[in-house]
């Protein structure tokens, strides 16, 4: 089955396809239909949730592409800090600014500077869009992330595009920086295994 993965983070794009290689899907990505030609609509994304988001995206790319399509979406929640620093659906944007990869590290490394290591975790959500009649969406706890610590202290790799604060972040199971994960851990670490049996429900269904 060929599907529309409603982003254009590349990375994002090739952890999906290695979590997903197992089924016989064939994944596409916004960049793929770019260098086809096609016109990528501007998504708002302005919900509360990220089940909200996910959505907005899918739907928006099916209405333009026709395609069965499915996006994600996710929040970042920390424990014990104040509500007016906690993420949320605003990973990126913070007082009404879009920040960089930088700009992004820089700021979470002072929230953790400020509050100490960082537990966190990312809540989850998926949108799939089939058809005209049929849409599937979730956001169960089985998609949220394993709980991780956010540290001050940035690794010393390159950064990899698109994942801005895995350079911040820790495995608590392990104690290691994402970045020092081995390949197969931080796969799971960045799809968990709810999107793998959401897929599994979705297309063993009959309509």
């Amino acid at each position: 089955m060929k599907l529309l993965y409603g982003t254009g983070n590349p990375a994002k794009l090739e952890s999906m396809r290695s979590r997903l290689a197992q089924m016989d899907i064939e994944l596409l990505g916004l960049q793929d239909l770019m260098a086809e030609g096609k016109r990528i609509p501007k998504v708002l994304e302005d919900g509360n949730t990220p089940l909200e988001n996910a959505r907005q995206k899918a739907e928006a790319y099916y209405k333009a592409f026709g395609m069965p399509v499915f996006s994600c979406d996710s929040g970042l929640y920390f424990d014990n800090v104040p509500d007016e620093v906690q993420p949320g659906v605003h990973v990126r944007n913070v007082k009404g600014k879009c920040l960089t990869d930088d700009e992004m590290i820089a700021y979470y490394a002072g929230l953790a500077q400020t509050y100490g290591d960082l537990k966190a975790r990312y809540k989850n959500a998926i949108c799939f869009v089939k058809d005209e009649d049929h849409s599937y969406e979730a956001m169960e706890p089985s998609m949220a992330s394993e709980p991780f610590l956010l540290t001050a202290r940035p690794h010393s790799t390159i950064r990899k595009e698109g994942f801005p604060l895995d350079s911040l972040s820790v495995d608590i199971r392990t104690g290691q920086y994402y970045y020092d994960l081995p390949p197969v851990r931080l796969d799971q670490v960045a799809v968990e295994d709810g999107f793998l049996e959401f897929f599994r429900k979705v297309l063993a269904l009959k309509n």
